[in-house]
């Protein structure tokens, strides 16, 4: 399987209970094959025209390129956030059995 097609998704969460949540959701339905839960990270952003603080939960998920449509639109479904942060880098290069199993796993 070409590497470019293996994606890692990020998205922030407000909560350790919903990182999990929707980490667990998306490995059920072998969507992700895997979740890193990085936290806590202090986020800095502008907000309908107010410069807002807090502190927030980085979910990164491994996956194929083909899922990212649906990875994104289920992170819309259950995110609490109005507008989460849904972004999706490809993974240009690594250990090629690792990356099949990522493959195997959706």
């Amino acid at each position: 399987m070409p590497e470019r097609e293996i994606m890692m998704v990020k998205t922030m969460c407000g909560s350790e209970e919903e990182a999990l949540k929707i980490a667990g959701i998306l490995l059920d339905e072998h969507l992700i094959a895997c979740a890193n839960l990085l936290a806590p990270a202090k986020s800095v952003f502008r907000w309908e025209g107010a410069v807002e603080t807090g502190t927030e939960f980085m979910l990164l998920m491994k996956t194929q390129k083909k899922h990212v449509g649906e990875i994104t639109a289920r992170i819309t479904h259950l995110h609490s956030y109005e507008l989460p942060e849904i972004s999706a880098l490809p993974i240009e290069d690594g250990s090629a059995q690792y990356l099949q199993w990522v493959a195997d796993e959706t």
